[in-house]
């Protein structure tokens, strides 16, 4: 037996007890068996040497079209699926609505080797709109979706009419903060341990702002059993090489050099802070304050427009989505 093979037997000898407790579905590595609310479309692709094949939506508008399309991106523990909500309250309105899953996510890819950067997964998600003959759209970010919103519109001004973010991450840089770093070995070793009951504590704490209602759980299963399905390693390893992209590449630097409207929608109850579970104390204390970060990024933008969500966690388009996608679909069709 090889190296690569005894390891791989290792790891896997590693994961089953954490395989073992998975006490709701599972699904496969590309998340198969888990339903998206539309026809879900592949897009193949060559990037760093390798096939890759990207999970996508792309839903018409409904009633008379307004000939502008909207990109809707995902965040970390999201997939294209949770924006369901929003696909509708934009479909609606008259846009045609393209929602993929970045590589490495959900129903997309998941490469054992990829140097995962953000201008990547912008370039990758550029050569999507192409194929589909989009010139322009307006993108929406949520989350690590909003730091890839930001490097696309930063990347490709000239494709990019409006860029809206709802809790992006990113704001800060927790590194130079002092939260300490961790290696994509100790971030794979995290992700191995993931359990659907560790998802619902983080997830209520932070995206719903201490609150759970039940439909919320299929969000849980959606995420949890993808990680404890038969792809368990290589969606913990893939997950491991996001983290650190996500931690080593904050955008708030260069949040000045946006050249395109900008919204901010901000659930001032968020407290995303990536790493700040194993920070000291007092430096947990100083990172993840939305209701500061979203007035702060908002006065580094041009052209920016902030609204803030009283009381509303991390994932507002989901704990109000009926205020949110207003909200969203009201900007975008102002002049």
């Amino acid at each position: 037996m090889t190296s690569f093979f005894k390891r791989a037997a290792l790891l896997l000898a590693a994961a089953l007890p954490c395989l073992a407790l998975a006490d709701g579905p599972t699904y496969g590595p590309r998340l198969e068996g888990f339903t998206y609310p539309y026809p879900l479309h592949v897009f193949s692709f060559q990037s760093q040497g390798q096939p890759l094949q990207m999970g996508y939506m792309d839903v018409a508008p409904k009633g008379v079209a307004n000939g502008h399309v909207v990109v809707l991106m995902h965040g970390k523990n999201f997939c294209a699926g949770t924006w369901e909500t929003s696909i509708v309250a934009l479909s609606d309105a008259g846009y045609r609505v393209v929602v993929p899953d970045q590589i490495g996510f959900c129903t997309s890819s998941k490469p054992a080797f990829y140097q995962y950067s953000f201008q990547q997964l912008a370039q990758n998600t550029r050569a999507l709109l192409t194929s589909l003959g989009i010139d322009k759209a307006e993108l929406v970010g949520h989350s690590t979706g909003g730091m890839l919103a930001t490097r696309y519109a930063l990347l490709y001004p000239e494709h990019t009419e409006k860029l809206g973010l709802i809790n992006p991450i990113g704001l800060e840089d927790w590194k130079a903060l002092g939260v300490p770093w961790r290696s994509v070995d100790q971030w794979y070793e995290r992700e191995l341990k993931l359990s659907a009951e560790g998802v619902h504590q983080y997830e209520q704490s932070t995206y719903y702002a201490g609150r759970w209602k039940p439909e919320y759980d299929k969000w849980v299963n959606m995420l949890a059993g993808l990680n404890a399905g038969p792809g368990h390693l290589l969606v913990a390893w893939n997950s491991a090489l996001i983290y650190d992209m996500i931690f080593t590449q904050p955008v708030v630097y260069e949040l000045p050099l946006l050249k395109v409207p900008t919204l901010l929608l901000i659930g001032d109850a968020d407290t995303t802070a990536i790493g700040s579970d194993i920070a000291p104390p007092e430096v947990k204390a100083k990172v993840g304050h939305y209701q500061t970060l979203g007035k702060q990024a908002a006065a580094l933008i041009p052209h920016a427009t902030l609204i803030e969500l009283p009381g509303l966690g991390h994932a507002p388009q989901i704990e109000a989505p009926e205020q949110v996608n207003k909200a969203l679909t009201d900007w975008l069709s102002a002049p």
